[in-house]
């Protein structure tokens, strides 16, 4: 690792948390391939969207955390070792044989067929929110709809919502709580064991009670020997479903402070509704939910504007700030809803591209949408830079709260 790295710990700060944004210019203009040094292992940070595309779809950059020199490991510790070990974390052809039995839970077909549920979840939250003119919309609104929708896709019983919802919160929230960090350790640990032991049991029982839905199909292509062990079917639930509500919940809780804080937008969408689909796409450039791409690992040494990175570092291309690069959008730290946005990179890029982008379209334009409808007079209850996030160390960009103000209604739809 070169002299010249930058130490970690200058992007774990709080006023980083707030607002990163001028700090990825920084990096962007100066050194767009910049190696960054922490304890447990180098890295080297991608800003530019050009470099951010080549390096999604470079296969000396691998997703497999498992290979030699035990780099799941280095990067997150041995406790959730076992629920990660699925196509996230993958190479071709691994992958896409993992990808290819996934895929079919999020056919067009189906996906389509979730729409009116989706409404429904989306008025029955709205409803107990709207007669009070107050809210806390990530724990009222942002968070328990897409986990209610993956919950009803993969086939948890809604008994169960409660304590899943429970356990994945406690991992989400990793680092922003009174405890010491090793309480906090501690209890991540603990819900990853028991979300895990949880699911391997629901697994257990789709077997010998099948359903329409994806756990089912899972075990039935485990069962007819599709290549798919029983870990896999486990570890690949864990990953639908927290990357089935995360991203979602942390994109609604984002746009909606986005659209907040720029008056103007939030006017000309209220005035012409049509504009929602390209809202959606602006507002996961303007400001996503996963602000760095899941790890990848040279293979080789590679270079990169010049950089050579060398073997077993680990990349992070950091997909918000590509999202900002001003040689492909103009005025590209200002919201704005008729840019059109199609070349953004928030959904990823390359054969790991969200394999769930149909369904968190729909979610997000159905959420957003009927709560600009639903909510009249939407504002922040506090100033923005009073609002709790997700600690800069987070692999996630989101709110811990979002207090908003309303007028008061009824709960009869409009």
């Amino acid at each position: 690792m070169t002299e010249h790295a930058v130490p970690a710990a200058e992007f774990y700060t709080d006023e980083f948390a707030a607002d990163p944004y001028p700090a990825y210019a920084r990096l962007r203009e100066e050194r767009p391939v910049c190696p960054v040094s922490s304890p447990r292992f180098d890295s080297y940070l991608i800003t530019r969207l050009d470099d951010a595309r080549a390096a999604l779809t470079d296969p000396r950059l691998s997703k497999d955390l498992y290979g030699p020199g035990d780099h799941y490991v280095r990067i997150f510790g041995p406790n959730s070792a076992a629920l990660n070990k699925n196509m996230l974390n993958a190479d071709p052809p691994e992958h896409s044989r993992l990808r290819r039995v996934v895929s079919q839970a999020f056919a067009p077909r189906r996906v389509e067929a979730l729409r009116p549920r989706v409404a429904e979840i989306v008025d029955a939250l709205l409803d107990k929110i709207v007669p009070h003119g107050r809210a806390e919309l990530m724990g009222e609104f942002a968070i328990p709809l897409p986990m209610m929708v993956i919950c009803d896709l993969l086939g948890v019983p809604e008994t169960d919502h409660e304590p899943v919802l429970g356990w994945t919160q406690v991992i989400r929230t990793s680092g922003s709580s009174d405890r010491s960090p090793e309480a906090d350790r501690a209890a991540v640990q603990q819900a990853q064991l028991r979300l895990r032991d949880y699911l391997a049991d629901l697994v257990r029982r789709k077997r010998v009670n099948p359903a329409d839905d994806v756990i089912s199909a899972l075990v039935d292509a485990c069962d007819n020997d599709e290549g798919l062990s029983e870990a896999e079917v486990v570890a690949t639930t864990f990953l639908l479903l927290f990357a089935g509500h995360q991203t979602t919940a942390d994109f609604l809780g984002n746009a909606t402070v986005a659209l907040l804080t720029n008056p103007d937008q939030l006017k000309l969408l209220r005035a012409r509704p049509e504009l929602l689909p390209a809202a959606i796409e602006e507002l996961l450039r303007f400001d996503g939910p996963l602000p760095v791409a899941s790890p990848r690992i040279a293979t080789e040494d590679v270079e990169y504007r010049g950089v050579r990175i060398p073997r077993g570092s680990v990349v992070g291309v950091v997909i918000n700030a590509a999202n900002h690069d001003p040689a492909h959008f103009a005025d590209p730290d200002r919201l704005d809803l008729e840019r059109g946005g199609g070349s953004h990179i928030g959904f990823g890029h390359g054969v790991h591209h969200c394999l769930g982008v149909s369904l968190a379209r729909m979610e997000a334009r159905i959420g957003i949408g009927t709560l600009l409808d639903r909510l009249p007079e939407l504002r922040l209850a506090v100033a923005a830079d009073e609002l709790h996030r997700l600690p800069a160390a987070s692999p996630f960009r989101g709110l811990l709260e979002l207090p908003v103000r309303f007028t008061a209604g009824t709960t009869e739809r409009s």
